[in-house]
């Protein structure tokens, strides 16, 4: 999903309105961990100074963007550290989904559409847009800041506005950042389920049958639009540099790329309590267990699941389920295509986003000219019997 730094400008994690890769390496949670490995940081700096000076400056050159695109290192860093994500993905969370998954299926069909989505944003749509138009748009019309990142002292909300000792303890700083920017999403998560409209494009991430480790990325780019409008505000009323913020994006899309995955991985009953591991969001996204409605609202926090058990919303110890969602206009998600799904949730959005019934809080589904409709769980009672389990080994 989109991602906005706090200069207002598209971002991937990594990105910094810093120069290069060494500017970061002296900053942040960064030179925390470079002071203790440097031969790490300095193969790091000429692995991004080599691409940058052998592969984007001279696709900037042949472009005649190279006055206008900015740094080409920054483009450098930024690139790599999406293709370091997306080895991750495909070298440690993948198989996990082949030698101990939490659903066995008879194909992965369903899952080629988020991996093309995954390999679009984090490879293809986000360095495109960011760089060769929206950089490219600003810098024409005047340009943005170079200049040194004041936002932590600027802010009269900034945490080392009324912690300064923080700011001499950067692991320290950033962790209270984290947990902050945790939280905030934890609550912004309730509220896409909660709110009609958010849930329209929200329910595009959910309606997938075949959960994996690369539905992460599945999601509305206007959905995306919003959560990082969101998460960037907040990161500059805390004063969150954007060079931290930057890499809170990137731990949080790694954390949610794990739990996403298809497997029982599961981090024990002391970890599990603090962390999300891949079976308890995997029940977040379970269907609608009709002899117990209202099951399935749980599980909404993104790296730490202390969020859950404090505000009740926590659910353990429930057999492997089924993913997707009842609703069938928004099940027929896993019959489209890149564009088809896109297209389809932007339907649903504004069909409800101009109606009353759009702003009221409560769950949907979707009916004619895709107007939400207030579900009405029957009593379990009266329901045929429990979802039927996964199939698993």
């Amino acid at each position: 999903m989109l991602r906005i730094d706090a200069s207002w400008r598209i971002a991937r994690p990594g990105e910094t309105r810093r120069k290069g890769a060494a500017a970061k390496l002296d900053g942040g949670l960064i030179a925390a961990g470079a002071a203790s490995m440097p031969s790490l940081a300095h193969a790091w700096t000429a692995l991004v100074d080599a691409f940058s000076r052998h592969g984007v400056l001279p696709l900037l050159q042949w472009l005649h963007l190279d006055k206008l695109a900015g740094d080409p290192r920054e483009i450098a860093e930024s690139l790599l550290i999406a293709v370091a994500q997306v080895a991750i993905i495909a070298g440690l969370f993948r198989p996990l989904e082949t030698f101990w998954p939490a659903e066995r299926w008879s194909d992965r069909k369903l899952t080629r559409v988020d991996r093309q989505y995954t390999l679009w944003m984090l490879l293809g749509i986000f360095p495109l847009f960011s760089y060769l138009v929206l950089t490219p748009f600003a810098n024409y019309f005047g340009g943005v800041s170079s200049g040194p990142d004041t936002s932590s002292r600027d802010s009269i909300l900034g945490i080392t506005h009324w912690f300064p000792v923080l700011g001499q303890h950067p692991l320290a700083l950033f962790l209270v950042y984290y947990v902050i920017y945790d939280l905030v999403y934890y609550t912004m998560h309730r509220v896409q389920h909660a709110l009609p409209w958010w849930w329209a494009l929200h329910s595009m991430h959910h309606s997938t049958r075949q959960m994996s480790c690369w539905t992460n990325d599945r999601g509305s780019l206007v959905d995306g639009f919003i959560q990082s409008m969101i998460l960037a505000v907040v990161g500059l009323a805390i004063g969150v540099a954007p060079t931290d913020f930057a890499w809170l994006m990137l731990l949080g899309e790694l954390v949610q790329n794990l739990s996403h995955t298809n497997t029982r991985l599961h981090f024990g009953p002391l970890f599990g309590r603090l962390f999300v591991d891949p079976t308890f969001h995997r029940l977040h996204h379970m269907r609608v267990d009709p002899a117990r409605p209202g099951l399935h609202n749980c599980n909404y926090g993104q790296v730490f699941s202390i969020w859950d058990v404090l505000f009740g919303t926590a659910l353990y110890g429930e057999p492997v389920r089924p993913t997707g969602v009842g609703d069938p206009v928004v099940d027929a998600d896993n019959e489209q295509g890149l564009v088809g799904l896109h297209w389809a949730a932007f339907k649903r959005f504004w069909g409800a986003v101009r109606t009353l019934d759009g702003w009221k809080p409560g769950e949907v589904s979707f009916g004619p000219g895709y107007r939400p409709v207030p579900v009405e769980h029957a009593p379990a009672s009266s329901n045929p019997g429990p979802l039927p389990q996964a199939q698993v080994d």
